[in-house]
């Protein structure tokens, strides 16, 4: 890794940001210094709302001017203070000097244009020595970024490359310019861990290739860890901490980086044992029967052959699944995205057609109409990956939560009101949250909600797909603790997906490795991570970062 002996190429000096609201101004940044030196790599790193993307915005000038405004300080590339330059001289500067890598880029590249004229016109606007080659520039740009065949995926629109292949795209459009800084704003967050890997390596080989400094923004301290030479802790708008990466990671000295290192889920953590850790005193009575079994389950999407339909049959999205979960156990369905878990955990609630058997609390659901289905969605639920598109906008928190409630006539009013009550001080949540919205919630209280709402019902068994993917890493550790205590207390039955190795070794019993729409290894957690069977399993706890800077250094993990 780079020394930050050299001289800063941006620097960040008492940047202040007020935010606009009914009350008056707001300081939501207050005081954030640091530098970043040429050739090294500087992480921001915190919580959601601790201010990162708003120092990130800031620097670009991208802030929203009718909700936000920089009421002070100095943001240097090199010797220029381009705070509040005219926006002429910025645009230049945006794209030519600096750039930045979002966080998702589906929402970054223009749907109708190809991924071929969108660099190109990047290269013309701020590379004015090029007025012919943009074309050659940009095909070499995706071929450095190890994209397969560049030539065609230039004639692409972004909607047919995969999440990693556009995360590619976009470091190559950002690079292309060749900017002195690259400032990437959770790059990695939306991507399966083995992609990850891939997109971090290859952001280190670019810098090394290109001499590009890079301000990455992250809540993950295990990229903090693969990624920094220096890092920054931010809470509620200010740096708590800030020094050489093998310092921070060896001796924290503020609390809440400590807090943050703590909640960092670490592969191998549960070495040895066969259930994640107890948190209460209750025991879960031990089951003999299974509350969901699934046997040779298929799901195909597409058109099939027919005789008004002549085109061959659609290959199957999902074959052969074959599983069972008893009361209190959880199985951990794990892959990368594409392989099937999602699917499977649609298919299993009969959210989606599928052929085969899945019986849930031993009735049979196969065939069954919507209406025939009720009962068997009071026995089983499904917690959502995305809190905030899983409730309604304009519903209070107490009606969502009543919902399932008035659906299958339980109770009267007032009985609903005190089950509405008793759920969210159970899941941790103030009772005056019953008449707010979703939106006056963080992202991991309103997975607390959602979570209040699928146990509503009582259910026997709950389908949780990528129910903590979204949350910063302190809170993830919080709902999964809930999620296990509630497990104890009533005996639930979970199918959790994921793909996040560590947080499928501490929730599950036993674990399902799913690739390519099949189940490639079963068997107990500890037998799956302590003595895989299948390369693609290894592969997948191999490219799990590990929040430990000096293996790294080392050289025991770079590629």
């Amino acid at each position: 890794m780079t020394s930050s002996n050299a001289a800063p190429v941006l620097s960040v000096r008492n940047l202040c940001v007020d935010a606009r609201t009914p009350e008056g101004l707001k300081r939501i940044l207050d005081g954030v210094s640091f530098d970043l030196a040429a050739g090294e790599t500087f992480c921001l790193a915190g919580e959601s709302g601790s201010g990162k993307s708003v120092t990130s915005l800031a620097i670009m000038g991208l802030l929203p001017k009718a909700s936000l405004k920089v009421s002070s300080g100095e943001i240097r590339l090199e010797d220029r203070n381009i705070l509040g330059i005219p926006h002429r001289a910025l645009r230049k500067i945006r794209g030519g000097e600096i750039a930045m890598i979002f966080q998702e880029p589906m929402t970054s590249l223009n749907p109708v244009m190809t991924i071929g004229d969108q660099m190109v016109e990047a290269i013309r606007e701020h590379r004015e020595d090029i007025s012919e080659g943009a074309e050659t520039i940009a095909r070499s740009m995706l071929d450095a970024v190890h994209m397969t065949e560049a030539a065609s995926r230039l004639k692409q629109f972004p909607h047919e490359l995969s999440g990693g292949m556009r995360q590619r795209v976009m470091i190559a459009m950002a690079l292309s310019c060749r900017p002195k800084v690259l400032i990437a704003d959770e790059p990695t967050t939306a991507l399966d861990v083995t992609v990850q890997a891939q997109i971090l390596t290859l952001m280190r080989e670019l810098r090394r290739e290109f001499s590009t400094s890079i301000l990455m923004i992250t809540h993950d301290m295990g990229v903090v860890a693969e990624m920094a030479d220096r890092v920054a802790i931010m809470q509620q708008g200010r740096i708590v901490e800030q020094g050489d990466a093998l310092d921070i990671f060896a001796s924290p000295t503020e609390p809440y980086t400590r807090q943050l290192l703590a909640a960092v889920p670490r592969l191998g953590a549960h070495a040895g044992t066969d259930a994640p850790p107890r948190l209460t005193d209750a025991v879960a009575p031990a089951a003999e029967k299974s509350v969901l079994v699934v046997k040779d389950l298929s799901v195909t999407y597409g058109a099939r052959a027919g005789w008004f339909n002549r085109s061959p049959a659609a290959p199957a999205t999902v074959s052969g699944i074959s599983f069972s979960i008893k009361a209190g156990e959880t199985l951990g369905l794990v892959g990368e995205s594409g392989s099937g878990k999602s699917t499977t955990g649609k298919a299993v609630l009969n959210l989606i057609p599928f052929e085969g058997s899945v019986e849930i609390n031993g009735r049979e659901t196969a065939g069954l109409k919507p209406a025939a289905m009720r009962p068997v969605r009071r026995v089983a639920q499904m917690i959502f990956q995305d809190p905030y598109a899983s409730l309604d906008p304009r519903m209070t928190v107490g009606a969502a939560i009543a919902e399932p409630l008035v659906i299958h006539n339980v109770g009267n009013g007032s009985e609903r009101q005190d089950r509405v009550a008793a759920l969210l001080t159970r899941v941790g949540m103030p009772r005056d949250a019953v008449s707010r919205y979703p939106h006056e919630f963080s992202g991991g209280q309103r997975q607390r909600i959602c979570i209040a709402r699928a146990l509503a019902l009582e259910p026997k068994l709950i389908v949780a797909d990528e129910s903590v993917a979204a949350l910063d890493v302190s809170v993830r550790a919080r709902v999964l603790d809930l999620m296990l205590e509630l497990q104890e207390q009533m005996g639930l039955a979970y199918l959790f997906i994921s793909h996040d190795m560590a947080v499928i070794e501490r929730m599950s019993h036993h674990v399902a490795v799913m690739r390519g729409g099949r189940i490639v290894e079963m068997d107990t957690r500890r037998q799956v991570f302590e003595n895989p069977g299948d390369d693609y399993t290894r592969n997948l706890m191999a490219a799990v970062p590990i929040p430990d800077p000096t293996l790294y250094r080392d050289g025991l993990r770079l590629m």
